[in-house]
């Protein structure tokens, strides 16, 4: 596999794991906030564990926002990853990146629902697209408190106290609210997938 893959550093802490579960598919993976790597890249990974506020912070501090906004190689927000490539989150009451219109909002409680979500749950397509390919219906690992608004750019949901979207696309722009290096054999085919997904 000739991908060469950017994790930019914005502070999360499921690096190490993440480059694992990429370099093992063959791919060169490396973590960088650089903004020659990054644009040299072939793709370019927002890993997140933490706060939209302090992903946020990072992201300004390096002056990163408008660098992610320009990109044309596909992108893949993970997890916060995912919920910042959104207008608007919840958490910290914070503008995000806004690669894909809608809010971030808490997940409500609910009887019997834990909040934050955490553990296995499938997730179902609404849409066809190649990022999916061979894991519609399968379950993936989630932890999660907030999670975006559904729209168009909704690819699979999943459900804990209410659907919501568990997989998104805005033109090259991807994101996933579980974490598929957690997530056994198909998240290692998700990953397979967005490695397969060219400019």
């Amino acid at each position: 596999m000739n991908a060469d893959v950017v994790l930019l550093a914005t502070g999360g802490s499921n690096f190490t794991s993440l480059q694992a579960a990429i370099e093992r598919l063959g791919a060169r993976c490396r973590q960088s906030h650089d903004p020659e790597q990054i644009r040299a890249a072939t793709h370019v990974v927002l890993p997140g564990v933490g706060s939209a506020g302090a992903a946020m912070q990072a992201i300004t501090a390096q002056n990163l926002a408008p660098l992610i906004r320009s990109l044309s190689q596909p992108v893949l927000g993970i997890c916060l990853g995912m919920q910042i490539l959104f207008s608007h989150s919840e958490e910290s009451d914070v503008d995000t990146l806004g690669l894909i219109p809608g809010r971030v909002r808490r997940l409500p409680n609910a009887d019997g629902i834990r909040i934050p979500h955490m553990g296995w749950n499938a997730i179902n397509a609404v849409r066809d697209d190649a990022l999916l390919a061979g894991v519609t219906g399968q379950d993936f690992y989630f932890v999660h408190t907030y999670a975006a608004d559904d729209s168009e750019a909704t690819l699979a949901r999943c459900t804990h106290g209410q659907a919501f979207p568990a997989v998104v696309r805005s033109g090259n722009v991807y994101g996933v609210q579980f974490h598929p290096e957690r997530s056994g054999p198909q998240g290692s085919r998700l990953l397979a997938n967005f490695l397969g997904i060219t400019a």
